[in-house]
């Protein structure tokens, strides 16, 4: 069976990009493009992996990320967050709140965020 992620980011380009290579790797992949409607996505499909932006509209990732990890049915998810916030401080903000990895967006190629994610799938 195919692993469901979500795919929480308000970049199109982005959203497009690994839309297709999620595609590629035969991953259900949804989509939210800002915090609320990602919130309530997770909540209703309860993926096997989430990959949430930090900066984005009406709810950032670290809301988002610690109303999941209070909410029983989706605590236990694995979230990735993928972000361009690089700063030792935010990267333990993400930890803190119980995220499973903290890639920066800058640093890491998109076959690279597809590895890391294999890793949480398994």
């Amino acid at each position: 069976m195919a692993a469901k992620i979500v795919l929480i980011e308000d970049d199109q380009m982005l959203v497009e990009m690994y839309s297709l290579m999620f595609k590629a790797e035969a991953f259900t992949v949804l989509i939210a493009d800002n915090g609320e409607s990602g919130l309530a996505l997770v909540k209703k499909e309860l993926p096997d992996l989430v990959l949430l932006d930090v900066m984005m509209p009406k709810m950032d990732g670290f809301e988002v990320l610690a109303e999941l990890k209070k909410d029983a049915k989706t605590k236990d998810i694995p979230v990735l967050l993928l972000t361009n916030l690089s700063q030792q401080g935010d990267l333990e903000k993400g930890k803190n709140l119980g995220a499973a990895d903290y890639v920066v967006k800058a640093s890491m190629t998109p076959s690279g965020v597809i590895e890391r994610i294999k890793k949480y799938l398994k």
